[in-house]
């Protein structure tokens, strides 16, 4: 049972970094900052996640499974928060090209801040 949680771990450490690999990729390569941030956070952190779930499938420790978890779950928590902030000051910088936009929800609110203060 050992060899087959080793052999699983490896393809999840392949595909998190084959995921990781292609974020970076997409960073580089994409036009505008909204695809750059859909880059930077969609394949990262399922790369990441893959990576975590490899490691714990080959450190097996509760202790080491346990800090694994605590790693994924601020991955989880942090990257949506992070690319929030990415796209809000790519916005605000005037860096969105607004054509692309399906629904702009901040048109109505002044750059630096409407009246009920900075969004």
């Amino acid at each position: 049972m050992a060899t087959i949680a080793d052999w699983l771990g490896a393809g999840c450490l392949v595909a998190g970094a084959l995921l990781g690999l292609a974020a970076g990729i997409g960073v580089l390569r994409f036009p505008d900052a909204l695809s750059r941030m859909h880059a930077a956070t969609k394949p990262q952190v399922l790369g990441v996640l893959l990576l975590l779930l490899g490691i714990a499938l080959r450190l097996r420790s509760p202790a080491d499974v346990g800090m694994i978890l605590l790693v994924a779950v601020f991955q989880l928590a942090t990257a949506p928060v992070a690319a929030q902030m990415i796209g809000r000051a790519a916005y605000r910088s005037g860096r969105v090209d607004r054509s692309l936009l399906d629904a702009d929800e901040l048109a109505e609110r002044a750059p630096g801040g409407g009246p009920a203060g900075p969004a």
